[in-house]
């Protein structure tokens, strides 16, 4: 089993930053796709950023230029670094990653409990 445990929301001010993080632990044979997930209230789940093992990153449009993902293997952590935050921003951001583990080493796709993120105007 895998377990993820995320940090670093908060409450900000509109033009401020925060450092998400999210940490993996547990029986992990090789950590693939690493990605940051939002959901607002009243808003469909929304993928922010994802990093691959070949660290091949994608965005959304809507955070492009103010927000970066990289991740640390050798402690299967991912980060998101969020910048010029906007009252828009406002969500829970949950951390997605797909990880190969025992014993079929299948790879299997793992959630975090999520942390809330505000910004306010």
């Amino acid at each position: 089993q895998v377990h993820l445990v995320e940090s670093g929301g908060g409450l900000v001010q509109a033009g401020g930053s925060l450092r998400l993080s999210c940490a993996a632990s547990g029986s992990i044979f090789a950590m693939k796709a690493m990605n940051w997930y939002r959901q607002a209230p009243g808003k469909p789940r929304e993928l922010v950023a994802g990093i691959t093992d070949d660290n091949s990153i994608s965005y959304a449009d809507s955070v492009k230029g103010r927000f970066t993902i990289s991740r640390d293997n050798a402690k299967n952590t991912v980060y998101l670094q969020m910048n010029s935050l906007k009252p828009e921003d406002t969500a829970v951001y949950l951390c997605n990653v797909a990880a190969i583990v025992p014993p079929n080493f299948h790879t299997v796709n793992y959630w975090g409990q999520g942390t809330q993120v505000t910004v306010s105007s």
